[in-house]
């Protein structure tokens, strides 16, 4: 027996009046709010306007958070349609019951970023270099919605730090299993801060240092997500290609992808110019 563990919540829903409150919901609430407000002060100490990353936050995340949904739809379509399907089609969705994907909220969230970019005459790459620590840290505050929904875990350990899972949510009596969700969430974090360091110390601008921050976070998702057993919404297994996760394989295309425009921009020194200086240099 374990001398010590990891405890699930016993809920992860709370009902004022009629209203349910969902941990879930809630660790995403939050995530967004601090990813706006570092992402704020970030690009005002560049020389952004105030109030721009505001503006671009909303369409941002209304597109992240649909594209979020569909790939988990995507990808594990299983749970809501087929003969093996453990819930109704309409519950796709229900973002609130959890579901949200990374790859699909970071694409489609691109597309809103890009769209106001446009409308505001704003270098995307400046916009994507300012919010990329703010992304890491976001996602390491979200993923202990996962801790309260009792999902991403990996296989049982003997470790110390072992989690807890009810039956329910796929654990077994006396047996404790890798708290991936943590080991996410400490590993976001800790990009999160190698981030902001990079960016002080080295020239990462045209997109450079979000493209770091892909490679960060596809690199340690590749090892976290090869220790999940987790069921997927109910279903015992999750989609596979030749023995590896399909968020393996996503992980593996994009940190190629990352290293690929980290390594074809390494001699491009021009800056990247925010709104007050580009004001600056037409006015002078």
């Amino acid at each position: 027996m374990a001398l010590a563990s990891i405890p699930s919540p016993s809920q992860a829903v709370w009902h004022l009046g009629i209203i349910p409150i969902r941990a879930y919901a809630l660790c995403f609430i939050v995530a967004i709010v601090f990813g706006v407000w570092l992402s704020e002060r970030r690009w005002r100490a560049r020389g952004g306007e105030k109030g721009v990353i505001g503006d671009i936050a909303f369409p941002a995340v209304i597109f992240g958070l649909i594209g979020a949904r569909l790939y988990h739809v995507v990808t594990d379509w299983q749970t809501y349609f087929g003969p093996r399907a453990v819930k109704e089609p309409y519950q796709a969705l229900f973002i609130w019951e959890g579901g949200l994907s990374i790859w699909g909220a970071v694409a489609l969230g691109g597309v809103g970023v890009w769209l106001a970019c446009r409308r505001r005459g704003l270098s995307v790459g400046a916009v994507a270099d300012t919010v990329a620590p703010a992304i890491a840290f976001g996602q390491a505050i979200a993923r202990w919605g996962n801790w309260f929904n009792q999902e991403l875990y990996g296989s049982p350990t003997t470790l110390p730090w072992g989690l807890e899972i009810d039956q329910a949510h796929g654990g077994e009596p006396g047996v404790l299993y890798h708290p991936t969700f943590l080991y996410e969430s400490l590993w976001d974090a800790a990009l999160g801060f190698a981030l902001i360091l990079a960016g002080r110390r080295m020239t990462l601008q045209h997109g450079r240092l979000f493209a770091l921050y892909v490679a960060g976070y596809t690199f340690g998702r590749f090892w976290i997500e090869g220790l999940r057993i987790d069921p997927v919404g109910g279903v015992d297994h999750a989609a596979t290609l030749l023995g590896l996760r399909i968020n393996q394989w996503t992980s593996i295309a994009l940190f190629i992808a990352a290293l690929i425009y980290l390594w074809t921009t390494r001699r491009r020194t021009d800056r990247t110019p925010t709104p007050s200086i580009e004001a600056r240099e037409t006015s002078g």
